[in-house]
């Protein structure tokens, strides 16, 4: 399995297990996370349509800064409301 990155400078990275996707997105909902970075949303806009296509419940949420981990109130919320999330990100 290809290690985890964490991308928030840690200096001592925590381990993270991967968790297991499921094997379908049907009856699934889905967050999309726009990170703020330039373009991202474009990305998601495509996604979206086709998850959308596919019959899919996909919801949008954004990150106020690209710059720092999102909120606790904001991973609260995603994890609340959806059962898997996809981040995008883009320049």
């Amino acid at each position: 399995m290809p290690a985890l990155l964490d991308p928030t400078s840690e200096l001592q990275p925590a381990q993270r297990e991967a968790l297991p996707r499921p094997p379908s997105l049907s009856e699934k909902r889905v967050a999309l996370l726009d990170i703020s970075k330039p373009r991202g949303d474009v990305f998601l806009d495509h996604l979206e349509a086709r998850l959308g296509e596919m019959g899919v419940d996909a919801r949008r949420y954004i990150k106020p800064t690209f710059t720092r981990v999102a909120p606790a109130d904001l991973k609260h919320q995603i994890a609340s409301e959806c059962d898997v999330a996809i981040e995008a990100l883009a320049d």
